[in-house]
């Protein structure tokens, strides 16, 4: 099971960061990604790290802003969001993969969090 949180309502301009806790799976198996779905669009790839956490990826809308990262003790993932904008709003989702190979897309996914609302507003 993955429950995601640290959702909520900010400026532009403002951070936050997601968490994305792990539990009844044995964390340091799976490569963990972030998603966003914004209202009416589909889901959609922000960002990849591999089970070591030594190997990231993120999609070129928030490159430079995002940052994933892991702590396999803590079986979680982190989304650390730098400079958010309005297009950065949306849910939030993070999800497991096996697949070894930079995983992009939703099928590369086996198991989903339930998201979390980031809305981006003054």
């Amino acid at each position: 099971q993955l429950q995601a949180s640290g959702g909520g309502l900010v400026p532009p301009g403002s951070s936050l960061r997601l968490s994305c806790a792990a539990s009844g799976v044995n964390f340091r198996m799976y490569g963990m990604g972030w998603f966003r779905q914004a209202p009416g669009k589909e889901r959609v790839f922000i960002a990849y790290i591999r089970r070591s956490g030594v190997g990231t990826f993120y999609a070129d809308s928030v490159k430079g802003r995002f940052t994933i990262s892991r702590d396999n003790a803590k079986n979680t993932v982190y989304l650390q969001m730098n400079s958010l904008k309005p297009e950065d709003t949306a849910v939030y989702y993070c999800a497991s993969t096996t697949t070894v190979n930079i995983p992009t897309k939703t099928e590369d996914y086996i198991q989903w969090g339930q998201g979390t609302l980031v809305t981006v507003s003054s």
